[in-house]
């Protein structure tokens, strides 16, 4: 896709991508950006484990998971088998981890503390080949793939990867794989039909409006389902959170100054992100739609 920018006279000037110095530039942008660009709290760079040095460890405070992430200059690597010797590698020593967070950051995790089937795996790099692009092609995959350009305006963008919707279920292909099987058991990829399973007729109506009235509002959201609630994000950062119940549904906004004409919107909830709730009978969409377009606006 070409990308101009705009002069001053109305001309288009075309704006060129172009190469990092190497990898450790790659690493260090992304690893000082985590936060930002992921919403992701960085623990350690290269974390040596076993026979094995992970690049960047990092903690997703959203789904109390891990998160290992590997950087990629060249084409010449297995994102399948790099990707599950990984998270092997995780789920067999635990303690370790755990260890390193307590060792760098403020508050200790317990081994309960952690959903460990929320771990993935995130390979960055500026070019995947279409090897590695169809290879992730599967549901249920806990394995990222993110492609990152440097622009000679000093910009960058990082653009994740996806798989078609049509997609086969990793597990359905795989059965054969002892390793894959084994981390499969532990590490689980959840769908939207996992979370409204048993929500009431009416509630699985409102995260349907809820979705319509997010992804109207802008053409470049995405959403990552997790284990209790979808996050809907902009621009690779949180906008809305939302949990579907049996006969509640529960949202959590991006933070900031709302104006909340019907005075419900509590200023912290989960994390510290303004907190509201309906009940099946009392869902109001259009309520909803103001404070989710403020919420574009953080």
């Amino acid at each position: 896709m070409a990308i101009y920018e705009i002069q001053k006279d109305g001309n288009l000037k075309p704006i060129k991508s172009m190469p990092f110095a190497n990898e450790d530039e790659i690493h260090r942008i992304s690893e000082e950006n985590l936060n930002t660009i992921f919403g992701l709290e960085f623990v350690r760079r290269e974390f040596p484990i076993n026979n094995f040095r992970i690049d960047t460890l990092a903690f997703d405070p959203q789904n109390n998971a891990f998160v290992i992430i590997e950087y990629k200059k060249d084409e010449s690597f297995s994102v399948i088998d790099q990707g599950y010797a990984y998270l092997g590698l995780m789920l067999n020593n635990k303690a370790d981890f755990i260890l390193e967070y307590n060792n760098k950051m403020q508050e200790p995790l317990n081994k309960s503390d952690i959903d460990w089937s929320q771990s993935r795996v995130m390979f960055i790099s500026p070019v995947f080949t279409i090897y590695q692009k169809e290879s992730i092609n599967f549901k249920n995959l806990p394995i990222e793939l993110w492609e990152i350009k440097k622009f000679t305006n000093n910009f960058i963008s990082y653009n994740k990867i996806k798989p078609a919707k049509s997609a086969e279920d990793i597990n359905i292909i795989t059965k054969g794989s002892k390793v894959i099987n084994k981390i499969s058991n532990e590490i689980k990829t959840y769908t939207e039909e996992d979370l409204l399973r048993s929500s009431s007729s009416k509630i699985k109506t409102a995260f349907s409006s809820i979705k319509e009235v997010v992804y109207n509002l802008d053409g470049e959201i995405d959403e990552k389902v997790g284990k209790t609630m979808v996050n809907f994000t902009l621009d690779d950062r949180g906008l809305v959170f939302v949990r579907p119940q049996k006969k509640k549904i529960r949202l959590w906004l991006r933070k900031g100054k709302y104006k909340d004409k019907n005075d419900k919107l509590l200023p912290k909830g989960w994390g510290g992100y303004p907190f509201i709730y309906f009940s099946e009978d009392e869902f109001d969409i259009d309520y909803i739609k103001e404070l989710i377009k403020q919420a574009c606006e953080y």
